[in-house]
């Protein structure tokens, strides 16, 4: 059942890929515009970041590398830490966003015709069931 989930999660890829391309962001991948999101609020710290999504500060360092090439992201000094850098989005980024969002509502609209909005609804909530389930687990 994971491996499932994984694969239908992966195959929005080629469809984001395309969203990017046609909207002019190149240097994006859909794996690398996860670490966008939690940017959308403020910027943060690398660690911070990793945090919220889970993933090593490696992962995350690797990602922003990347991005911030691509104009995606820029890296500022901290206020209060002449030593720290705090992550914050650039307006390609927020573009990038923008694309993003609206590529999540043309999948769950094709989704919406697949099951129908009942069972839609369903897995929607199966869906926050299991992540809180798991969120709670990592947490013991």
């Amino acid at each position: 059942m994971p491996a499932l989930v994984n694969l239908v999660a992966a195959s929005g890829g080629p469809h984001l890929r395309a969203a990017f391309a046609a909207a002019g962001l190149d240097g994006i991948r859909p794996a690398q515009s996860v670490a966008l999101v939690p940017l959308v609020a403020g910027g943060l710290h690398a660690s911070d970041l990793a945090d919220r999504l889970r993933v090593s500060r490696q992962a995350v360092a690797q990602a922003i590398t990347g991005l911030e090439r691509h104009g995606y992201v820029t890296r500022v000094p901290d206020p209060l830490d002449a030593r720290a850098r705090i992550i914050e989005l650039t307006p390609r980024g927020r573009q990038a966003l923008r694309v993003m969002r609206s590529n999540a509502l043309e999948l769950e609209k094709r989704w919406d015709q697949v099951l129908g909005e009942r069972r839609l609804g369903e897995l929607r909530e199966t869906l926050r069931m299991l992540l809180s389930s798991e969120t709670d687990a990592a947490g013991e």
